[in-house]
């Protein structure tokens, strides 16, 4: 049963000023605040509902159901655990199989079985970010298992995956460097592959920020991902081979946005989706930015990666150079793309952000009513919104005033 609070909230709607999930007075900054600052994360204090409640605007509601069976009590911060790396594979749709990595003849379901080569001992991954609090029993089947060592991170027939030393981890639960774990996160997303052959995936890779092409959807095509860009002991620029045919490229976007959508999961995220979608379209229009839910073709780009130069300290000066060059992109280019189960649907709705610094942010209980505040304060300013946010890859920047700086 819904507490009388949550009810009343649902059929009179909160009082004027109060966003629901936040744990504070209306007149406090979130308790999150001081912690995250101190920890080195650029945080905002800026509210995170720029409309009146009940809102005066035209911005879509959900339906009361769906607001119903939105967890808006328990504690957000600390439901992301650490990832070293999440991919998105093209597949042109929005909704998925209950799991996308036991559909077989998937890239979904070949790169499962690499990784479980790759980590010998170890059940078959999942395809949602490991260990949400609200993941089922598979989701957090290796949460406590030990960090392999490098014996344990090498494939037993070829060397697929090299030593991988973890860092320490972050101060605040939740926020986490790249290089912490070797949890990969493979979900499928609603863009189209652009890659050359039909059998072959599109695939992106974060928080590197760089987008593969001509990924073969076969055991074969991915082994060459696992070893070349995905692998927890490849850097970011990748392992590249001379006689690989994959192709890389930064992603050509000043961030990219992805939505959690995954009816056959659970239908709060499939609802709202579609309803920040064009909330997020709206307002960076209106902001002045170019919001695409394709990408174009990436040829348009200049040549791949592997094209670029010969030495790999160029290589890397040449990524770099492209990243930082995004930022100062006019006008600036967004990407909207919509996922598979990422975990904490009861937190719909689900929102990352990432961005070429290599910063993730992952927000929670989003509305659409606080996608102003988000393209204002976190995509455009650079800072968190802590009453919003449930985790995120490389957001302590010490040396740093936003998340996209360099």
């Amino acid at each position: 049963m819904f507490g009388f609070k949550k009810m009343s909230v649902v059929l009179l709607g909160a009082p004027r000023g109060e966003h629901e999930g936040h744990k504070h007075a209306p007149d406090e900054p979130c308790p999150h605040h001081s912690t995250l600052e101190a920890a080195g994360v650029p945080v905002s204090l800026a509210d995170c509902r720029n409309c009146p409640n009940p809102c005066e605007e035209d911005h879509e509601e959900y339906p009361k159901r769906i607001e119903a069976m939105i967890d808006t009590e328990s504690e957000m911060l600390g439901s992301v655990k650490p990832y070293r790396r999440q991919i998105v594979i093209s597949t042109g749709k929005s909704d998925w199989a209950h799991s996308v990595a036991d559909v077989e003849d998937t890239l979904a379901y070949h790169l499962a079985q690499v990784e479980t080569a790759a980590r010998p001992g170890l059940p078959t991954p999942d395809t949602s970010t490991p260990g949400t609090p609200q993941s089922s029993n598979s989701e957090l089947r290796d949460l406590d298992a030990p960090v392999p060592g490098p014996a344990a991170l090498r494939r037993t027939a070829s060397t697929l995956s090299r030593p991988f030393t973890p860092a320490l981890p972050s101060p605040v639960v939740g926020i986490f460097r790249d290089n912490e774990t070797h949890k990969v996160s493979v979900l499928n997303g609603s863009h189209r592959s652009l890659s050359h052959g039909d059998e072959c995936d599109t695939v992106l890779v974060f928080p590197d920020y760089k987008v593969v092409c001509d990924v073969r959807r076969e055991p074969s095509g991915a082994r060459e991902l696992w070893s070349q860009q995905v692998d927890p002991a490849v850097p970011r620029m990748g392992a590249l081979e001379p006689s690989s045919t994959l192709r890389s490229w930064v992603i050509p976007y000043a961030c990219v946005i992805l939505i959690c959508s995954h009816r056959r999961r659970d239908v709060r995220c499939a609802v709202v989706a579609p309803k920040l979608e064009n909330a997020f379209s709206n307002v960076l229009g209106r902001e002045g930015w170019d919001v695409h839910t394709q990408m174009e073709e990436l040829d348009l780009e200049g040549p791949p990666l592997e094209d670029a130069v010969e030495c790999e300290g160029d290589r890397e000066a040449a990524l770099l150079a492209q990243m930082r060059a995004l930022e100062a992109h006019e006008p600036k280019r967004a990407l909207i793309l919509k996922t598979s189960h990422i975990g904490g649907h009861k937190y719909a709705g689900n929102v990352i952000i990432y961005m070429p610094s290599g910063a993730g942010v992952w927000y929670g209980r989003v509305s659409t009513h606080e996608v102003e505040s988000i393209v204002q304060t976190t995509i455009i300013g650079g800072h968190v919104l802590p009453p919003l946010l449930r985790g995120g890859v490389n957001l302590v920047r010490p040396d740093c005033k936003k998340l996209n700086d360099w």
